[in-house]
């Protein structure tokens, strides 16, 4: 591997700006890597940011406790861009969520520039019914390591970044009051069906847990079902991590007006490119899948449960619920 350590490499920082989902992953209370797709933004202080929503804040209270978290850049689809290269970018967090009036403004502006095409042609007056989902938390994760495969071509020697010199570690907004909220729904009892539906999902993420206890995502080459869960070929320069594991299998549309996603956890074992994983349980996903009727049908059924976590989770943190405002031009 060759080092670069004076700028972000070229070709990463055009992915960074244009990609329309990353895989993200962060690291429970025993260590265990849990990775889930979501939209990237760049920030205006030299971070890569991510968000969740306020009403379902698990993927940002993973990384306030614990700010080793990892962004992979391995889906190109709805960037325009032609062979980009697959990215790692492993840093530290910092979670956002002392104003949420803010952040909400925010991610309108930024999700309706990015991935506009979702609420196309929604009227406004339903647009700002939509709290639930635009109130988010931002997570800002200032990179340490940038790995990456040039042309996406994971059989290559992939390239590495390291930031010169000592970061700053930084320091996340205070955690909000009071217990947390319970699950939203039952997890899964059988991960079987689950791994079916991965099947037409392509080549799955796996996140493994690095030496220095940082969540380590990369695209696999293959990925071969077998009773008890998977063998995967890794990408080169990357071997194999025994321990906790995490995969992720998704696909979208061009402006994410639909997503299927299937999440494994489990364990692994193996030895240089290959890693023998066995799966132990499904987390539960949210999939917009199927005609428009039926996507639009299930994610305002979210909605309708969601309204009530949204006042809880805004009253735990000492706020008023945010409203949906129009962006300003």
């Amino acid at each position: 591997m060759s080092t670069l350590t004076t700028t972000w490499p070229r070709e990463a920082a055009e992915l960074f700006d244009r990609a329309v989902v990353c895989e993200y992953a962060s690291l429970t209370r025993d260590g265990r890597p849990v990775t889930w797709p979501v939209t990237p933004y760049t920030g205006a202080g030299g971070t890569l940011d991510v968000s969740t929503g306020l009403t379902y804040p698990d993927k940002a209270e993973r990384a306030r406790r614990d700010p080793r978290v990892a962004l992979l850049f391995s889906s190109a689809d709805g960037s325009g861009l032609d062979r980009p290269p697959v990215v790692l970018v492993q840093g530290r967090a910092a979670v956002r969520d002392a104003d949420l009036q803010a952040n909400t403004d925010r991610y309108v502006r930024d999700s309706l520039a990015k991935t506009g095409s979702g609420f196309a042609g929604m009227p406004w007056f339903l647009t700002k019914r939509l709290g639930w989902y635009f109130a988010r938390i931002y997570v800002e994760v200032t990179p340490e390591r940038i790995v990456w495969w040039p042309e996406g071509d994971l059989s290559g020697t992939p390239e590495v970044w390291t930031r010169p010199g000592e970061a700053d570690a930084p320091v996340s907004d205070p955690a909000p009051n009071g217990p947390r909220l319970p699950s939203r729904s039952v997890a899964p009892a059988d991960w079987r069906p689950f791994a079916g539906r991965a099947a037409r999902l392509g080549e799955p993420v796996v996140t493994m847990v690095d030496a220095g206890g940082m969540p380590l995502a990369v695209r696999t080459r293959s990925a071969v079902r077998t009773e008890a869960g998977f063998d995967l070929l890794l990408p080169a320069g990357v071997e194999a991590v025994a321990g906790p594991v995490c995969l992720t299998f998704h696909r979208h549309g061009p402006g994410l007006e639909w997503q299927e996603n299937v999440v494994l956890v489990g364990t692994a074992t193996g030895e240089d490119d290959r890693l023998s994983v066995r799966v132990e349980r499904a987390l539960n996903d949210w999939s917009l899948s199927g005609s428009r009727r039926e996507r639009n049908r299930s994610f305002l059924g979210q909605g309708r449960m969601l309204r009530k976590r949204l006042k809880a989770e805004a009253a735990r943190r000492g706020q008023p619920v945010p409203v949906v405002r129009r962006p300003r031009t």
